[in-house]
């Protein structure tokens, strides 16, 4: 699993003009499934991006994660964070999960973030979505499972 988390102020995802999903503080997090990956990639990503110390303590440090800011976390589906753009000038989706698979990965990677943390987000698997965020810092980072 491939995961790009953005620190936000706040961030929200539409989906056929609906709000799915709406976070203030936290974490907008880009979610890809790759072949091969299983539930026990998904706990491995999801505990890293809750540890994650990404937010600035009382001097100025990024020594706090998101439970200890009460922050929010937004998931969203991006098939496209798979893609191999190595060669040529189109990318390639070969490694990318089939979509039952990627669609089953997404959903229980939500439903363990929703048991480990209160403030849980999220888009639609597959959906034409508009995400809007203020992004904080900006602070970005790529993570892997």
């Amino acid at each position: 699993m491939k995961a790009l988390i953005q620190r936000v102020k706040s961030a929200s995802v539409e989906v056929e003009g609906e709000i799915t999903g709406a976070i203030n503080q936290g974490i907008l997090l880009l979610l890809g499934v790759e072949k091969g990956d299983d539930e026990a990639a998904a706990d491995k990503l999801l505990k890293k991006i809750l540890g994650y110390r990404i937010f600035a303590d009382s001097e100025g440090k990024m020594n706090l994660n998101l439970q200890q800011v009460n922050g929010g976390l937004l998931i969203v589906s991006q098939f496209t964070l798979v893609a191999d753009t190595r060669k040529g000038l189109r990318p390639s989706f070969s490694s990318g999960a089939p979509p039952a698979l990627g669609e089953e990965l997404y959903d229980y990677f939500v439903s363990q973030a929703r048991l480990l943390h209160p403030d849980i987000a999220c888009g639609r698997f597959a959906a034409d979505m508009q995400v809007s965020l203020v992004n904080d810092g900006p602070v970005t980072f790529w993570l892997e499972s």
